[in-house]
């Protein structure tokens, strides 16, 4: 299926659905062993077909919580573990809802004034100097670090993925079903001032309430339109990464597509460039639609990371995001960006050391090693996991904005063995293929060609590596969303259903409980969807009733006490499982593990981002993004294509003139007290 045909098909009635089924497409070449087939190597496929795997196998690769088949779920309540709630009810409807004795309250929404000097938002009469004061769109990682000792102010950091102009703006519908007619430059530069991130100072007052402090110095956006940020690492200065505006190769205008992100020990902001190739352009097309970059100097790289996506019309007025006249463009997106929360003066930096490929976050710990290590997935079907391991260990002097830890350090690749281990390999120039020979002249082409490097290392094709959480004791929970792209050929252990639309949840153990190792354990903690449902191959703890089970996993958070909890994006898969997304609360230990319970869930067509704990445990920040929008049919059935003039839903304002608004929520239990305690 093209792109012309993905955009057009009726299933995927939303532009975030269209997305990810364009998305859906691999541009790994490297798909002769896969995660499954390591399995295989070790069981045999017709066993596992059949499932006639031992209890001590399936225990050896996943877990107390494999051992339990697919079962009627039970009613909820009977089980009691490490999260003290009374589960919520699942559904889909035009509200949020949250867990009985906790308030779930709307912080910020799109739109919404940040700074002194910022207009009220008018949405029927945006500007894009307007939108550069104002919070930003699609809300999506969110970060905190404290200005008092009392964690009672402090700076919310909060990354704006993407936008729908079809719920955004009035009168237009799907552009990018319409040859982007309706995209004029000044809806574009709206577009790209709701891009990118906020950092906003929050307070909370004596009622227990947070609010924005609009007249704080901190308060500003960080976008695609106008800030300028800087290049460090092996690939700053390189020639893959000059331009006509840069010709040094060391300055780059804007963020894209931020995903999940980090927060660093030392209190600064990680953003994470996620699907940048979606906004380059290309004037020159075949007869299907499909780009032509059989002539551009930069091909195979492109190719490998699926640029041009075309999935906006800023190419069309901006020479930057248009490869015909910009080829080495790409190269300078795909990265970590880290920003200075504390210093709106500061010009954020690309850290090429980290990689280039599509980032869904940048998770980060020190190691027992006193090592600063970085997680991070690339979110494409058959793509990889990855870590960085700084070279020199966290102090308090190197503890700073821009800080030598993030660029003298290696960049490690997962390989899942036979044994049911786990290997990080180093990308490293000159080591291994990464060589002339192969076309790496020098660390600089490892780091701008990161997914062709991990392509000759052997790394392991993943089924959609998106949030990556180091946790306690050495341990890191990697979120598998989906695979609706493995064949029925491909069914194994590790990946055991065709065209999955649900993924599934991989426990790394790293040795000596180090996660600067590179070697590890692993193990399959739940594999998701409707376990009443035979033939889905969901795997649960028992105990986990019709309301705890989920599908496509994707951002996740470990609280004060070191309990997992689990955000949910099921795309045009909601349709699938009935259910809106939402946050989940899963057992890790013990024999609960495999238990999950419902605490949070949004609105018909939101998905559910962040999540971020408080470091005292007392408050939860939540972001919903893209409201209304995901599905063909609304929470009652009916089947529909929200619109600006009809949405799905209107949350969360509810005022017949204003569309859906993405929004941050802040979670406190009534009364106080630590969440789920």
């Amino acid at each position: 299926m093209n792109r012309r045909d993905i955009i057009n098909d009726p299933e995927h009635g939303n532009k975030a659905e269209a997305y990810e089924a364009f998305d859906d497409i691999p541009t790994n070449p490297n798909l002769s062993r896969t995660i499954g087939d390591v399995i295989n190597s070790r069981y045999g496929r017709r066993d596992m077909l059949k499932g006639m795997l031992g209890v001590s196998a399936t225990t050896a690769l996943f877990g107390t919580s494999a051992m339990i088949a697919p079962r009627q779920a039970t009613a909820a309540g009977h089980a009691k573990g490490r999260y003290n709630f009374d589960e919520l009810t699942w559904g889909n409807d035009e509200k949020h809802h949250i867990a009985e004795g906790y308030n779930a309250d709307i912080l910020l929404r799109w739109g919404d004034p940040i700074t002194a000097d910022a207009p009220e938002f008018d949405v029927m009469n945006q500007t894009a100097a307007a939108q550069l004061k104002q919070f930003g769109y699609n809300n999506d990682y969110v970060g905190f670090t404290a200005l008092n000792d009392e964690g009672t102010r402090g700076l919310l950091c909060v990354n704006h993925e993407y936008t729908n102009e079809e719920v955004m703006f009035p009168g237009l519908g799907r552009q990018d079903r319409d040859g982007f007619k309706g995209m004029t430059k000044e809806l574009v530069d709206i577009e790209m001032a709701a891009h990118g991130g906020s950092v906003v100072e929050i307070a909370q007052g004596d009622d227990g309430k947070w609010a924005l402090v609009r007249d704080s110095q901190y308060n500003r956006r960080i976008t695609p339109l106008n800030t300028e940020m800087t290049i460090d690492g092996p690939a700053a200065g390189h020639d893959r990464m000059k331009t006509n505006a840069d010709p040094e190769g060391m300055t780059v205008i804007g963020t894209v597509n931020n995903c999940a992100g980090g927060m660093t020990p030392w209190g600064t902001y990680l953003m994470a460039e996620e699907n940048f190739h979606g906004y380059f352009w290309t004037d020159v097309v075949d007869g299907e639609d499909k780009p032509d970059i059989s002539a551009q100097p930069e091909a195979a790289n492109m190719k490998r990371y699926g640029v041009p996506g075309r999935w906006y019309a800023w190419g069309q007025h901006h020479d930057r995001w248009n490869i015909d006249k910009e080829p080495n463009e790409p190269n300078r997106w795909g990265w970590i960006v880290e920003v200075d929360p504390r210093n709106p003066d500061a010009a954020p930096i690309k850290h090429t050391a980290l990689g280039r490929f599509r980032h869904e976050g940048a998770e980060t710990t020190v190691s027992s090693s006193g090592k600063l290590v970085i997680y991070s997935g690339d979110d494409n079907r058959f793509d990889y996991q990855y870590k960085y391991v700084s070279g020199g260990t966290v102090t308090d002097e190197n503890s700073v904005f821009g800080s030598p830890l993030m660029s003298d350090g290696t960049l490690y690749v997962a390989r899942f063995a036979a044994d049911g281990t786990v290997e990080w390999m180093p990308l490293v120039h000159g080591q291994g293929p990464l060589t002339a020979e192969n076309g790496f002249n020098s660390q600089a082409d490892v780091m701008i060609d990161t997914r062709i490097a991990a392509d000759l290392l052997g790394a392991t094709p993943m089924d959609r590596p998106e949030d990556a959480q180091p946790g306690p004791n050495g341990t890191a929970y990697i979120m598998l969303t989906n695979n609706t792209r493995r064949q029925p050929d491909q069914v194994n252990a590790a990946n055991p259903r065709p065209e999955s639309s649900f993924g599934h949840i991989i426990e790394i153990k790293e040795d000596g409980e180090d996660h600067a190792s590179t070697k590890g354990t692993w193990s399959i903690l739940v594999k998701c969807g409707d376990p009443t449902i035979e033939e889905v191959g969901a795997q649960w703890n028992p105990e986990t009733s019709e309301n705890g089970w989920f599908g496509s996993p994707d951002n996740c958070a470990i609280d004060a006490d070191g309990r997992l909890w689990i955000s949910t994006d099921q795309g045009s898969s909601w349709g699938k499982t009935g259910k809106s997304d939402g946050l989940y609360a899963l057992e890790t230990e013990g024999d609960l593990r495999g238990h999950s319970k419902l605490f949070f869930r949004c609105p018909v067509g939101g998905e559910l981002c962040g999540p971020y704990f408080h470091d005292s445990g007392e408050t939860l920040f939540l972001a919903v993004q893209h409201p209304g929008t995901d599905g063909t049919k609304d929470f009652k059935g009916f089947e529909r294509n929200s619109t600006f003039e009809d949405p799905a839903t209107r949350w969360p304002d509810f005022d017949p003139a204003m569309p859906p608004r993405p929004s941050v929520v802040v979670v406190t239990k009534q009364g106080g007290g630590k969440i789920a305690i």
